[in-house]
């Protein structure tokens, strides 16, 4: 407050004295902060930023140089770097491989399924984005390096998170989501006899499942997990279902002995006579509540790379789990000298971001001392990787590649094939 005295201004009493106890503390704050860079609580703190998470970015160049370190605080480009990670989450050390590109899908495709038969890698529906989904089968010939037919599928069929196994003739669809976005799964099950592309209905699954692990093993179509119907809670239902030559022997499926972990997006494999459940997740996006075009709603989800083998007695075996939490790989796995080898997927997200993380490893299990592996990189980290092999040639096509080396988010839907020469010991 200012008054007039004897015809000058000037200040009462009260304002001096608090006046100068406010320039007194601004001069002792000023103080202390320029020497808090050298206090032990900052000291440590910094230290444990810098050093606590790191990560190993994939070098895409064809050298043998180790692979590079990236540290905290040296990229002003994102308030949160995801290259700030901890080693749950980032990617593992491994060798470089020299990947060739090949010729593109038709179209980019993410969730979309695939069955190799011989030569040929048949390649099912999908997402093109969230609001379109593919209709039909996409064929790959590996002999001439080059796609060579389309055709379509049922009109009542699934278009993503399927299950898919296959005789070596015939190839069975099991279940899935029928439409774009977060739409409500089907139990409906088809078979394409892929020398005539004729396809038949089979019985329809006892309940729909979103993604289920699926096998033909011993004369039997085995589905396990998957997501329930609201698309988020894990099922660990196991049912089977005799058939042979594209036929049904049954009129409904067989109830199984329960997976240990239910969820979708895990791979599934039969090797002679034990069947192997890998990696997966509990819980997945569903549809926003009174959304009319089920929009797809973020949802709590965990990540895990357990591994489950199935016995000829009919009871789970836990395995070594995967060097790393991973998902979506129901198709990116291949069978080479014994061992199975994995390529890419999605592991727990970030923890500060939430956001989820892409895998950008191929993994192999080498089933004689079924131990796990980390054998190469990829071009980019990538998940629901479509894979083949061929020829002594590991090939992966399509999936959701990620934002860049430095940036593991998931990105731009994809259709490139690509391919490395594969040698695994025995």
């Amino acid at each position: 407050m200012v008054r007039s005295v004897g015809g000058k201004h000037s200040f009462s009493k009260p304002i001096i004295l608090l006046l100068a106890f406010v320039a007194l503390l601004g001069i002792s704050l000023t103080r202390d902060f320029r020497s808090a860079s050298s206090s032990p609580y900052i000291s440590l703190a910094s230290s444990w930023s810098r050093d606590k998470y790191r990560i190993v970015t994939a070098n895409v160049s064809n050298n043998n140089d180790s692979p590079k370190i990236h540290e905290v605080g040296k990229s002003n480009r994102d308030r949160y770097p995801e290259r700030a990670l901890a080693m749950t989450y980032a990617d593992l050390p491994a060798p470089e491989l020299k990947w060739e590109l090949m010729p593109s899908a038709p179209v980019p495709r993410l969730d979309g399924y695939s069955i190799q038969i011989k030569n040929l890698l048949y390649v099912f529906a999908g997402y093109a984005n969230l609001d379109h989904v593919h209709s039909h089968v996409d064929v790959y010939n590996f002999s001439t390096d080059s796609w060579t037919e389309s055709f379509e599928i049922p009109k009542d069929m699934a278009n993503s998170h399927l299950g898919v196994a296959t005789d070596g003739r015939y190839i069975y669809i099991v279940t899935g989501q029928y439409g774009p976005q977060c739409r409500g799964p089907t139990a409906n099950t088809f078979v394409l006899d892929t020398e005539t592309r004729k396809w038949e209905s089979l019985p329809p699954l006892p309940a729909p499942r979103y993604a289920p692990a699926t096998q033909l093993w011993k004369g039997r179509l085995h589905v396990i997990g998957g997501s329930k119907e609201n698309r988020h809670t894990p099922g660990i239902d196991h049912w089977s279902l005799a058939v042979a030559n594209g036929k049904a022997l049954e009129k409904q499926w067989r109830t199984e002995v329960p997976i240990p972990r239910g969820g979708p997006h895990r791979a599934c494999i039969a090797v002679d006579d034990h069947l192997y459940v890998i990696g997966g997740q509990e819980g997945d996006f569903m549809a926003k509540p009174g959304s009319p075009i089920f929009k797809c709603s973020r949802r709590f989800e965990v990540v895990y790379g357990d591994v489950y083998m199935l016995d000829e007695d009919m009871k789970w075996k836990g395995l070594p789990s995967m060097p790393k939490p991973n998902s979506h790989i129901e198709c990116s796995w291949v069978i080479v000298n014994n061992s199975i080898v994995i390529v890419g997927g999605t592991t727990e997200k970030h923890p500060v971001t939430k956001r989820m993380i892409l895998v950008g490893e191929v993994f192999r299990f080498d089933l004689n001392t079924l131990t796990w592996s980390v054998i190469g990189k990829m071009p980019y980290r990538a998940k629901t990787t479509l894979a083949g092999f061929w020829d002594g040639w590991l090939y992966f096509t399509s999936g959701q590649r990620d934002r860049g080396p430095d940036n593991p988010q998931p990105r731009k839907v994809v259709g490139d094939m690509w391919r490395t020469k594969l040698r695994l010991s025995h």
